[in-house]
């Protein structure tokens, strides 16, 4: 009797979760016939499927839903990246008309409020898409995970870029209350009270969001921010050494070569060339009739 029902048991669970599979199989199948067109120049669909019907489809395997769109939103950035010029060098995610992540990242946030990767992904990638969509999303975050402080940091993150430092120190004071929250959390409430438009706050900012991501996206969008806060430093060093160059001299340098004594007594790493090294290794340029230096296009600091 015990036998026979453990294996009425395992069939009900079975048919269960078959059931399930097939809702997301065919969840899947709808979405890959509603997707955009490939020809660029027609106009994307606002959305393969809504939230609210998307959950109803999904038969309450939310969780595996929320996975599936997920995914498709990082193959969604991951394939307008792909498809880039060799020569573009992408400064912003503005650049890529990504008109479905919003609706992509609610899905996959409706389906499962708890999935804290989307929640990161639109607050660090969308605001340069739709920034409204952001702070939406990103509070429709903080309401369905009230104890989640990194929703907060997310949350003056955004504030931050928009440069509303006010707006910023209360999202981050709020969250340094919550618990396990970490100290840097209310050391940022005060910088963005201090000096919010700095770039040693900026640097601040986005070593947290670099150690905090998991996403490879989010990481290396952080890496490349730390890399142009390191190069606009560097920058600034060498367009004053080239300004005490021409008042020693009375005229800009016409090559590296000619700096070189100073370059050295300041330390400033150079190539074979004589020329200094930019954060990733790739010489800067120089604009001798200007006393003024640029970056190399081959090199993979961000212009802005």
């Amino acid at each position: 009797m015990t036998e026979s029902k453990l294996t009425r048991g395992d069939g009900a669970l079975l048919l269960t979760v078959l059931i399930g599979l097939i809702g997301i199989y065919s969840l899947s199948r709808w979405i890959d016939a509603h997707q955009p067109a490939a020809d660029q120049s027609i106009e994307e669909e606002k959305l393969y499927l809504n939230a609210a019907t998307a959950k109803r489809m999904s038969l309450g395997f939310n969780g595996l839903a929320a996975d599936w769109y997920w995914m498709r939103s990082l193959q969604y950035v991951g394939g307008k990246i792909m498809k880039l010029p060799d020569h573009v060098q992408l400064d912003s995610m503005g650049q890529l008309n990504l008109k479905l992540l919003a609706p992509l990242l609610d899905a996959a946030t409706t389906l499962d409020p708890q999935f804290m990767e989307p929640y990161l992904f639109a607050a660090v990638v969308l605001p340069d898409v739709d920034v409204g969509e952001a702070i939406r999303i990103t509070k429709k975050g903080i309401a369905a995970n009230p104890l989640q402080w990194r929703l907060y940091h997310h949350l003056g993150f955004i504030y931050w870029q928009q440069k509303d430092f006010k707006t910023a120190g209360d999202a981050y004071e709020q969250g340094s209350k919550l618990p396990g929250a970490p100290t840097w959390m209310r050391f940022m409430m005060g910088r963005m009270a201090s000096d919010g438009g700095s770039r040693n706050t900026a640097r601040e900012v986005y070593s947290r969001l670099y150690e905090e991501a998991s996403d490879s996206h989010v990481k290396n969008m952080a890496r490349k921010r730390l890399l142009l806060l390191d190069s606009m430093e560097r920058q600034d060093a060498l367009r004053k050494l080239m300004v005490a160059y021409r008042s020693k001299i009375g005229h800009c340098p016409g090559t590296w070569r000619e700096m070189g004594t100073l370059l050295s007594a300041f330390r400033i790493q150079v190539d074979p060339s004589g020329a200094p090294l930019d954060p990733a290794g790739i010489p800067y340029l120089l604009v001798s009739d200007k006393c003024d230096v640029n970056l190399d296009e081959k090199s993979e600091v961000p212009w802005r």
